[in-house]
């Protein structure tokens, strides 16, 4: 089988990180998701958090506010572009699953990729927080609804389309219906299909 690349991206309580990870398992390959902020991080020379903030504010909102720009706008444009010749890296590295940070986008013209989108109707994604994520009540609404606008602005202020928009994705999974496992497992035949392993 030819090196090739998964992308993820999910909309928060799918599960997709644990899918993910599974997915890397069955497919004997590299997963790569928290390890991209690590690395930014070293690269940049600033803590783990910084990164992370940064990701999570990525919106048309500080633009809005300072149009002339701000440091933190300058920051997460460099930060961007960080992560971007990362991710481009491990995918020329290996055959690899990346989750998340506009992946899809980044690795859009990538020969051998497969890009993922993984989602679940409300219910099920907040009964996953609640039970799998162990989240209070209160805390799994407000983080369904602060990490899906943070996610959704950081990947339309990168990519100029929606994390979920079909025309850029290889397949859309709904994780409800089968699972962390059944999904995984979906996606290994899928890729197995596609790249001829």
């Amino acid at each position: 089988m030819e090196k090739y690349v998964v992308t993820i991206t999910r909309d928060f309580g799918s599960l997709g990180r644990p899918i993910a990870r599974r997915l890397s398992e069955l497919l004997n390959i590299e997963y790569y998701d928290r390890d991209i902020v690590e690395a930014t991080a070293e690269k940049m020379g600033m803590p783990v958090s910084v990164i992370s903030d940064e990701e999570e504010k990525g919106s048309t909102f500080f633009r809005m506010l300072f149009p002339l720009g701000t440091e933190s706008v300058e920051r997460q444009a460099r930060i961007f572009q960080t992560q971007k010749d990362i991710i481009t890296g491990l995918a020329e590295k290996g055959s690899c699953i990346i989750v998340g940070r506009c992946a899809d986008y980044i690795l859009a013209e990538e020969k051998n990729a497969m890009h993922v989108y993984i989602y679940a109707p409300y219910k099920i994604r907040y009964d996953n927080c609640l039970d799998t994520l162990e989240m209070k009540p209160y805390e799994a609404k407000r983080m369904i609804e602060a990490v899906d606008r943070a996610r959704g602005n950081y990947h339309k202020q990168y990519a100029k389309y929606a994390l979920g928009d079909p025309a850029h994705k290889d397949l859309m999974v709904n994780s409800g219906l089968l699972g962390v496992e059944g999904t995984a497992r979906l996606l290994a035949e899928a890729v197995r299909l596609n790249f001829g392993g």
